[in-house]
């Protein structure tokens, strides 16, 4: 089968892979026609880069961890997933076994094994690929959305965590900074969490219209207005709960100001080392919150957009087709004209 192989930076082609064991599905596992990849932020670090930080590619591997098919069989003893149902796949897979998966944590655990990762070597192959057999846990029915919606799964439940990682924010003020496909996310999953007004900034034009399209209340272009969250900070501060999208310390230090007394910063991008001005989370006794990957966030994503309390087609900006797989990764690197783009496998 063909898969989309990323062997150092810019050097991605789409070649055939073999899976070790394609020949016997478990008998809690399933086969998988993949029908729809995103492009992640992750992604593109290793195809314009190799890597990011300290973590660098030391041998081919196939990329993708955003992604949906359809089911072709199922093992012996699969229950609630049936061939034919279209299933959003959690890249996801906690060991179970291990101290952090049994206090509650999985997405915290010591083995993960998460598809389409350089962290370990062996590096954990990823899921751009024609199949996959995968465990019936890690599927989500997604029958009734588009394939493209269903891949779309993985980065909600990264916005539906960090939701929950802030706390109450029925009625509550936010402000999300940086409009890229978490922080777009991050204001769909504000709002599905009672939300009452969302304040956006960003340094692109494109993904601010973005932002009001979806729901923003407000947006700010802090290039071009730098001084644009100002009115916000006046008195004690506006905003009840911040979702930091940029992992950028120039977006996070200036929004300090703007936030109430007791506020809640979670912290969602990841842009390596940022340095903090640590007086202002002190003297308005902030609470600073991390927020990574999911866990059962996956499932609810799925069963919102099938209840039609979330739209995630809007952010689908770009479709294309599997040989032309290095086109997505392109595209998506541009900010000034893509949110996200898909690799279609059939």
């Amino acid at each position: 089968m063909k898969a989309v192989v990323i062997h150092a930076a810019k050097d991605l082609r789409v070649e055939d892979f073999t899976e070790q064991r394609a020949d016997h599905v478990g008998k809690a596992e399933v086969r998988v026609r993949m029908k729809a990849g995103g492009v992640c932020g992750s992604d593109l670090h290793y195809y314009n880069h190799g890597g990011f930080g300290t973590v660098r590619l030391r041998e081919p591997m196939v990329l993708g961890h955003e992604v949906s098919g359809e089911v072709t069989e199922i093992g012996a003893e699969v229950e609630g997933v049936a061939v034919g149902d279209l299933v959003a796949i959690s890249p996801s897979r906690p060991c179970s076994g291990c101290e952090t998966c049994n206090r509650g944590l999985p997405n915290h655990c010591e083995n993960m094994r998460f598809y389409g990762s350089a962290m370990p070597f062996p590096h954990i192959q990823g899921a751009f690929r024609q199949e996959m057999i995968v465990n019936a846990s890690q599927c989500a029915v997604a029958n009734g959305l588009t394939p493209g919606e269903a891949a779309m799964a993985e980065p909600l439940a990264v916005t539906l965590h960090g939701v929950r990682r802030a706390g109450e924010l029925l009625g509550k003020r936010v402000l999300v900074t940086g409009c890229g496909p978490i922080g777009l996310l991050s204001i769909l999953s504000a709002r599905l969490a009672g939300a009452e007004e969302i304040v956006a900034t960003d340094l692109s034009d494109f993904t601010l219209d973005m932002a009001r399209r979806i729901g923003a209340d407000r947006t700010i272009n802090t290039g071009t207005q730098p001084d644009g969250l100002s009115e916000f900070a006046h008195g004690k501060g506006t905003f009840d709960a911040m979702f930091e999208c940029t992992g950028v310390a120039a977006a996070l230090n200036p929004a300090l100001d703007a936030m109430r007394p007791r506020g809640v910063v979670v912290q969602l991008g990841l842009g390596g080392e940022m340095p903090l001005n640590m007086m202002k989370v002190t003297a308005k006794e902030l609470n600073l919150r991390g927020s990574f990957r999911f866990h059962e966030e996956f499932a609810t994503g799925i069963e919102a957009m099938r209840k039609k309390r979330i739209d995630l087609s809007p952010l689908i900006t770009h479709r294309v087709g599997l040989e032309e797989a290095e086109r997505a990764f392109q595209i998506a690197s541009d900010r000034s004209s893509a949110i996200k783009a898909l690799i279609e496998f059939d």
